[in-house]
């Protein structure tokens, strides 16, 4: 029984840190793979110390966890305070259950009420930006309150009762009461409910996600950002670091919890000779030695001088608050221009890996040859759906953003993007042949400047599957590769791959002919290994999974990445989707002239070519796609891939893109998905 017990903490044990060792592992790979190790390196450590975003990311994270835990400390202790003195008991259990309801109501629940709570407020005060760094603070404060409170609580009722009544009738006012008495006795409550608070707040996603603002991004938001492609190994660098720092304040923690506890054995055992002595001199003076002595009362002891830890916490607190003010001077105080620009995740040139850092070059640019001082604060996101949901309420206020076609069709339909003057934008003339221009999301170029274009194909290990089965979506539907096929995790891309192999309409409204896709996805779902999204990276470069329909540029990522037993080729269909990435001014922009010349900033020939070599997609910039240096960079056979030189954008592009379906069709579809879902 006992080795069983042992093996079974051992299995524990291995499921909970065996993923945190794969990660430390390769945060020490030369390479970016996360499922071949190609050479041991401190590649991605130096990467990490010179990536402002990550580092600012994590900085924004700590100073929100640090004044976010404090204030809950604080209010917590005085609510506990407030709690445990009550007489009614029916008030006090109210209390105690509304004090439960954020903690026990789910997170995406307390973030959406939250962020239309902030939207509500700040549009009665007529505020432009709803969301930023002091919304982000009260939604912290707020589910870090139960924490605290749940951890002081029993401490005040584990003390002893008659110790503020003696310190009252000792002289003490009810504040030296409570500082001199009552706090010593429940700090042990009060410093775990900070710690709990603290690692909270830093580690918290959902709730950040949905009250953050333009002006203030947390690591796990920019990490989730992260997901559209591969997250960086400068992500398991940090996360080692971080794991290592803890690592190490537990073992500390453990050393002085035993070293107090040799001191606490230590003075149980002079007190026990102290016990003993006084039965002694008890004992002499029953027998007339000694005369007798008036009993020493245990509050006219020397008070001890107040605990380190006190200390500690005050000096914390004094720093917390000189940190929030300077943070609030940073983000408020600025002479400088801030444009913000809202974009998908990895899809800009930052700087990682010698690469061009667009924004910076754009910042140089400004002071250099407009004379201006400006900041770009670059926000990502995930989807165009996130997008969408942050410009129609109005939360925030965003320069530029970089949406889908069809999502620019739709944010113009309900009048959310700015028609742009291309007096700011005159490489737009020079840079966007006629092919990009007039496309149906934007019939008479008003909103958008395109930014890059793409398609989907095939992607298959050809160590796996037979080049005489390849060049048609039959491949994803073929018996003999059973259990090694991915498909996307979404109902749009996914019926897309159903219609396109049955030559079906892809934006038709007929319900009936999503009746045949659904058919047709049920035919394939026994054949699935997985549905994906961002897994398709990892299952694809180790080979876990031999053919997946994916897009032409992750494509590329990939095959930098695959394991040495795989061997990644890709094809194009005959019928797939084409779709189209464009920079759009949303309305309301605080910076709409300078937003115009950061789109024509990014048209020019050195950052274009440098933004379309890092996000490895096609770019419908001719300085780009003509140029001899980028052509080389990119090497022959990629380059083929993004630009094929039999195809014909303008001629398929309409028939083949997503566009923006009535809200009916959209439901409709989306019930049949799940159904797919739910019978799988």
């Amino acid at each position: 029984m006992k080795k069983f017990s042992t093996f079974y903490i051992a299995l524990i044990l291995l499921f909970l840190f065996a993923p945190i060792a794969v990660l430390i592992v390769f945060s020490f790979n030369a390479g970016a793979s996360t499922s071949t190790m190609t050479g041991f390196s401190f590649k991605w450590y130096l990467e990490l110390f010179r990536n402002s975003e990550i580092l600012g990311a994590l900085k924004n994270s700590l100073i929100l966890a640090v004044s976010s835990s404090l204030i809950a400390t604080v209010l917590g202790t005085a609510a506990a305070f407030g709690i445990h003195h009550m007489r009614n008991k029916h008030l006090r259990r109210s209390l105690m259950t509304a004090t439960n309801i954020p903690m026990m109501n789910p997170e995406i629940i307390t973030g959406i009420s939250l962020m239309f709570l902030f939207v509500f407020v700040g549009g009665m005060l007529g505020l432009k930006t709803k969301l930023n760094f002091w919304t982000m603070l009260i939604a912290h404060v707020t589910f870090n309150l139960p924490y605290v409170i749940l951890n002081v609580l029993p401490k005040f009722k584990q003390m002893d009762k008659s110790l503020p009544e003696a310190a009252l009738d000792l002289g003490c006012t009810p504040m030296q009461s409570f500082f001199k008495v009552q706090l010593p006795a429940i700090l042990p409550g009060v410093l775990t409910g900070l710690t709990m608070a603290f690692t909270m707040s830093l580690d918290d996603f959902v709730i950040s996600y949905f009250t953050s603002g333009i002006d203030f991004q947390t690591l796990p938001v920019l990490i989730y950002s992260m997901t559209k492609k591969n997250v960086k190994p400068t992500i398991y660098a940090l996360s080692t670091i971080i794991f290592v720092i803890i690592l190490v304040m537990l073992l500390l923690s453990n050393l002085e919890k035993n070293s107090d506890e040799r001191i606490r054995a230590k003075k149980a055992k002079e007190e026990k000779k102290r016990q003993e002595a006084i039965l002694r001199a008890q004992k002499r003076r029953r027998q007339g030695k000694l005369q007798e002595e008036q009993p020493v009362s245990l509050l006219a002891r020397k008070r001890r001088k107040p605990s380190f830890y006190l200390k500690l916490v005050a000096v914390i607190c004094a720093c917390s608050i000189a940190i929030s003010v300077f943070v609030a001077i940073g983000l408020y105080g600025e002479k400088t221009l801030t444009l913000n620009v809202y974009n998908w995740g990895e899809y800009i040139s930052d700087g990682s890996e010698g690469t061009l850092d667009t924004n910076q070059e754009f910042e140089r640019y400004c002071e250099e040859v407009l004379g201006k001082k400006v900041r770009v604060n670059y926000v990502t996101y995930t989807s165009n759906e996130d997008l969408y949901a942050k410009l129609s309420t109005g939360a925030v206020s965003y320069d530029v953003v970089i949406p889908s076609d069809y999502m620019i069709a739709r944010l113009a339909s309900e009048e959310l993007l700015e028609e742009l003057d291309f007096s700011n934008i005159p490489n737009y003339e020079t840079c966007i042949p006629e092919d990009f221009r007039g496309l149906y999301y934007d019939p008479d170029n008003k909103y958008s400047v395109p930014y890059t274009y793409g398609m989907v194909g095939i992607i298959y290990n050809a160590n796996v599957v037979d080049e005489a089965d390849t060049g048609n979506w039959d491949l994803m539907w073929n018996e003999k590769y059973s259990k090694q096929i991915l498909q996307f995790n979404n109902p749009r891309d996914a019926f897309g791959t159903a219609f396109y192999k049955l030559g079906l309409d892809v934006n038709t409204t007929d319900t009936s002919v999503w009746d045949r896709g659904l058919e047709e996805l049920k035919k394939q779902r026994p054949l699935l290994k997985k549905l994906v999204m961002d897994e398709v990276y990892n299952m694809m470069e180790s080979g876990e999974a031999a053919i997946a329909a994916y897009y032409a540029g992750d494509y590329l990522t990939m095959v930098d990445n695959q394991a040495e037993n795989v061997d990644l080729q890709f094809y194009y269909p005959e019928r797939t989707n084409l779709f189209v990435d464009a920079m759009c001014i949303p309305k309301g922009a605080q910076n709409k002239e300078l937003a115009e010349i950061y789109i024509n900033f990014m048209l020019s020939e050195e950052v274009a070519i440098a933004n379309a070599e890092y996000i490895c997609y096609a770019s419908p910039n001719s300085l780009v796609f003509n140029s001899e240096t980028y052509k080389e960079d990119m090497g022959e056979e990629a380059y083929e891939i993004l630009y094929p030189s039999e195809f014909d954008f303008a001629a398929s592009y309409d028939q083949n893109c997503y566009k923006d379906l009535d809200k009916a069709t959209k439901e409709y579809y989306n019930k049949k998905w799940e159904e797919l879902r739910t019978a799988s």
